[in-house]
């Protein structure tokens, strides 16, 4: 009885530990790993196992940001499960990772939140940090920018609610000109939005003010121009990036 009591306020309760075998992903990959389960000092019934895949994202709410959760992934392993004082329970998992899922750059993080649900106890919970590195596409684009002279500044994971995108927030790559573009350009901002077969990339292209009329169009946010474009596997043998963003750029500043 006083073990069970221990147990229901967290002292010699079961515990959990997830153990992830490829950490470093790419959206779209699978996740494969193992959760161990291991039996405390008394047996418990555990109706519920999962594993959530989640991110942070900003928000801007009455003239201040906050940092909000957004689980991308609600996955249940098992339900109703008795461990046994020192039983050691092994659930081998395997998750698709979402394709629009963010690049760990900057302050972003991803992470595998692992929990078990035990009646009348704290229920234990493991948290396992993931790196999630750009898709081929991506890296690509990513190439591109910096031949034409734009060094990466700042990447923000951000809320919004007119993107149309599965999630409430989009990942923004803000890069500062440095080469040729550094006297028409504040910034260039790209985001992706990764699909199965293509990745779509979308430029912001914000345009240095100059003078009064310069600054009328930047105070009315006149200043910035998008573009957009889509890459897929065949391209990357075919397509000068490149150029192709580099066109797109000129277009937009004369």
């Amino acid at each position: 009885m006083f073990k069970k009591m221990l147990a229901s306020v967290g002292i010699g309760s079961a515990k959990v530990d997830t153990r992830i075998f490829n950490a470093s992903v790419i959206p779209g990959d699978v996740l494969e790993g193992e959760v161990y389960i291991t039996g405390g000092d008394v047996a418990q019934d555990i109706s519920d196992i999962y594993l959530k895949l989640a991110t942070e994202y900003e928000r801007e709410v009455d003239d201040s940001t906050i940092h909000e959760e957004c689980v991308m992934v609600d996955y249940r392993l098992l339900e109703r499960l008795t461990v046994q004082p020192k039983e050691e329970i092994v659930v081998p998992f395997t998750l698709e990772l979402p394709y629009e899922m963010p690049l760990t750059m900057g302050r972003t993080p991803v992470y595998i939140r692992t929990g078990l649900d035990i009646k009348s106890a704290i229920n234990p919970r493991d948290r396992d940090v993931l790196e999630v590195k750009p898709h081929p596409l991506m890296q690509r684009v990513f190439v591109a920018v910096e031949r034409l002279g734009f060094h990466l500044h700042k990447v923000d994971c951000e809320y919004t609610h007119s993107f149309g995108g599965s999630y409430p927030f989009v990942q923004e790559f803000e890069f500062k000109p440095s080469g040729e573009y550094r006297n028409y350009l504040d910034e260039l901002e790209v985001i992706f939005r990764l699909h199965p077969e293509e990745l779509e990339v979308l430029l912001e292209i914000d345009k240095r003010a100059r003078g009064f009329a310069g600054w009328l169009d930047e105070a009315f946010d006149l200043d910035e121009r998008y573009a957009r474009f889509y890459l897929t596997e065949s391209d990357l043998d075919e397509v000068d990036v490149e150029t192709m963003i580099d066109d797109m750029i000129r277009s937009h500043i004369h």
